[in-house]
């Protein structure tokens, strides 16, 4: 599958994509109106420097630039929980393989589904956002993303998180470090344990999605307006 068939040239200059189960073919063809929310926010998505210095975890400036267009959309952030229920069906007397219409026995298993919550949910897709996270935070969300999915919740899911690439970006930008009162790059926020790419696409190439179709997108330097190749922050020495 050619990706560029589904995906525009403009978002594939700022972002990178990996298409798993067919994800790019049903949210484009089957959820247009979904896909072009989603479209927007990418398009209008502007990240400056001082952003990248204040960027701690995952209540930043950043998670709020997708709030501030998704929400009006109507893009909610969702929460479920659920009970199993199990009834015991018992054998109708001398026909192997019948099965009495009533059961005999039930039990409910509370909590079964306990409290799965996604950022973004619309119609029958989910978008979450992992921007500085531990990386342990993709295994939540894919466990999130597949239960959705194996409850006819949802029929895709999306996850946006840094590209490699942004390393680049971090290791010019400096902010004040408050333990040496010296100016340094901001990369060391920005650790190989935290969510970026790198830590997402080997847990989706396990299967740890399941069968949830999943769109995974990376956030790539130019959609860092005011970086360049070649940036020189003002308090490196």
């Amino acid at each position: 599958m050619n990706i560029r068939n589904y995906i525009s040239n403009d978002l594939l200059e700022k972002f990178e994509f990996y298409n798993y189960n067919h994800a790019a073919e049903i949210l484009t063809q089957a959820f247009p109106e979904e896909w072009e929310n989603i479209v927007e926010c990418l398009t209008n998505l502007r990240i400056t420097t001082e952003d990248l210095r204040k960027a701690g975890g995952n209540e930043t400036d950043i998670p709020k630039k997708f709030d501030d267009v998704l929400y009006p959309l109507g893009w909610r952030e969702i929460k479920i929980a659920g009970d199993l229920h199990i009834k015991f069906y018992p054998r109708r007397a001398g026909q192997r393989g019948r099965f009495s219409n009533e059961p005999f026995d039930e039990k409910i298993v509370e909590g079964y589904i306990d409290g799965h919550n996604i950022d973004f949910v619309k119609g029958r897709v989910a978008f979450d956002l992992e921007w500085n996270s531990k990386d342990q935070t993709f295994d939540r969300d894919l466990a999130a993303m597949r239960t959705y999915y194996e409850c006819d919740i949802i029929s895709a899911g999306i996850i946006i998180t840094r590209a490699e690439e942004l390393n680049d970006v971090f290791r010019t930008v400096y902010d004040l470090d408050p333990k040496t009162e010296t100016w340094k790059p901001i990369i060391r926020k920005y650790g190989a344990s935290t969510t970026w790419m790198g830590k997402l696409t080997p847990r989706l190439d396990s299967r740890r999605n399941s069968g949830c179709p999943i769109l995974a997108i990376g956030i790539r330097k130019p959609c860092v307006v005011d970086w360049r190749k070649g940036y020189k922050d003002e308090h490196a020495e």
